[in-house]
């Protein structure tokens, strides 16, 4: 991709970027519209619609990301109607370049762009320390949540359908044959409780390292049929406990599980919340 061609979208995406009066950054939906090269709103807006659903699928509030800003507008003769639009944060933007016409360089751009000028927003190794395991383990889920979004679009390009298989595969690899229902069983977990959830921080940072490179290599070697799209989340999942062991540190099933879950200290700070207003 022609690099000139690539600074000056990136200046384009920095030229829209507001700040509020706390110093945080969003974009307009409507000026993203126009240097995403969409031309009818109702076209980006099923863009949007998209990205909302790929967030409240990834439980992040919606609301979060997505502030409706609709205002009234002239359209002549003194009349005025309802123009739609949203403020967004970088991850909204971030999402809607996801699911936009991967067709446009620009989409790919912009991928690019927001991906890793959120990177940049994340915590520094020195600040990540002084985390306790729980901050820590709240931290690395929403990496990994977001891990698994993008790791489910390059699987679906691949050309992925049974989502379930294709992510024990990479269990499988990571955890000496175990899928994610044995190692729900080996937690003692109950029924569709999520397995990330109860995992602490070194192991989720296992999980997330085999979620990445697994994407990558997904990309990066143009899979394209869901068999080595398997074989390839396996592998990456074998290398990385391959990797753990040469290191000499613990297996990633041998790690304890915490005494509670991600949703149990959530609700349990919730409920304090409530009941100090």
């Amino acid at each position: 991709m022609n690099n000139s061609l690539e600074t000056n979208y990136t200046n384009d995406f920095e030229g829209i970027k507001h700040t509020d009066e706390e110093g945080r950054e969003y974009w307009y939906a409507r000026e993203l519209m126009v240097v995403l090269q969409y031309k009818k709103w109702q076209n980006f807006e099923a863009i949007i619609n998209k990205a909302m659903i790929s967030c409240t699928n990834s439980e992040i509030n919606v609301l979060d990301h997505f502030a409706d800003v609709s205002k009234m507008v002239k359209i002549g003769s003194g009349a005025e109607r309802e123009q739609q639009d949203y403020k967004l944060t970088r991850y909204a933007c971030y999402l809607i370049a996801q699911n936009g016409d991967s067709r446009k360089k620009v989409i790919a751009i912009a991928q690019t762009y927001f991906a890793v000028q959120t990177r940049k927003q994340e915590l520094s190794e020195r600040e990540y320390s002084l985390l306790s395991e729980d901050e820590k383990r709240f931290y690395q889920r929403d990496l990994t949540r977001k891990g698994n979004y993008s790791l489910n679009q390059a699987a679906k390009n691949a050309g992925v359908k049974n989502f379930d298989k294709f992510h024990n595969e990479g269990y499988k690899g990571l955890y000496n044959g175990e899928t994610a229902d044995d190692i729900a069983k080996r937690k003692g977990l109950r029924y569709r409780e999520d397995i990330l959830d109860n995992m602490g921080s070194e192991e989720l940072a296992a999980n997330l390292f085999r979620i990445t490179q697994t994407e990558s290599k997904l990309k990066k070697d143009k899979i394209h049929t869901e068999n080595d799209a398997n074989k390839t989340h396996y592998n990456v999942g074998a290398k990385v406990r391959k990797t753990i062991k040469e290191l000499g540190g613990t297996m990633p099933e041998d790690l304890p599980t915490p005494k509670k879950s991600l949703k149990q200290i959530e609700k349990e700070k919730n409920k304090k919340l409530k009941l100090k207003k």
